[in-house]
């Protein structure tokens, strides 16, 4: 089953110095289809005017993982921690037993990302934060793993669930497969150009919620870059 979600049929919110659009249930958004898609609780794009950002506010029992397209956020938390993370770039922080954080575009530019929350395996535990670099190049015509609480994925930054977000750039006319198993639920956006997954073409910033197959394979009809959450059922 492939279900495009698009973009224009996104809940919406303009705060003025934040434009939001969420692909699920969220703050005053609510649609009953759209609530969650297995653990994937919340994906939302996001557009942060410069010099602005959201902030110290609490989280607790939540994977919240960042993908910077363009500008950069400022994160602050009360473990200490301050980093910038800028596009193209990840960040995660497992909220855990509870965490209060600050998120600032001190940028003289608009910030634009994707905020992906997950939900965790289990409740509790130490709240962390952290960030990595993944170059846009590495991930030319194939996916890599930018989050993950799986087996094998040293690589990628950690997450306390069961799942993977992960990112590729495809040329036109080239495609990429990544394996799947009929019970997992995949969440693919792309961020920029235009793919066809099946025979369902989605265009920039819409959504494909995917489930039952067994492999996905992303054709790119633009130069796009694309980001995949592979989730588990709940």
């Amino acid at each position: 089953m492939i279900e495009l979600r698009p973009f224009a049929s996104l809940g919406a919110a303009d705060h003025g110095w934040l434009d939001a659009h969420h692909h699920f249930s969220f703050a005053g958004y609510h649609d009953a289809a759209r609530t969650s898609w297995g653990t994937l609780r919340v994906w939302n794009d996001d557009a942060i005017a410069a010099k602005s950002g959201f902030p110290p506010h609490p989280h607790r029992d939540m994977e919240i993982v960042t993908y910077i397209r363009e500008g950069a956020i400022t994160h602050r938390d009360s473990l200490g921690n301050v980093g910038r993370t800028e596009a193209g770039d990840v960040q995660v922080m497992s909220a855990g037993s509870g965490i209060e954080h600050a998120e600032y575009n001190l940028e003289a530019e608009t910030t634009r990302l994707f905020q992906i929350w997950i939900l965790p395996d289990r409740r509790g535990g130490e709240p962390a934060w952290g960030t990595q670099p993944f170059p846009r190049e590495d991930r030319a015509g194939r996916f890599v793993t930018l989050a993950s609480g799986m087996p094998g994925d040293e690589g990628a930054l950690p997450i306390r669930s069961n799942a993977r977000v992960l990112g590729a750039t495809i040329k036109a006319g080239d495609s990429v497969t990544y394996p799947l198993t009929p019970d997992r639920h995949a969440y693919l956006v792309p961020a920029t150009g235009k793919v066809r997954v099946g025979d369902v073409e989605v265009n920039a910033r819409d959504g494909a919620a995917i489930t039952g197959v067994e492999a996905l394979t992303v054709t790119a009809l633009e130069d796009s870059e694309v980001v995949l959450v592979d989730a588990a059922a709940l």
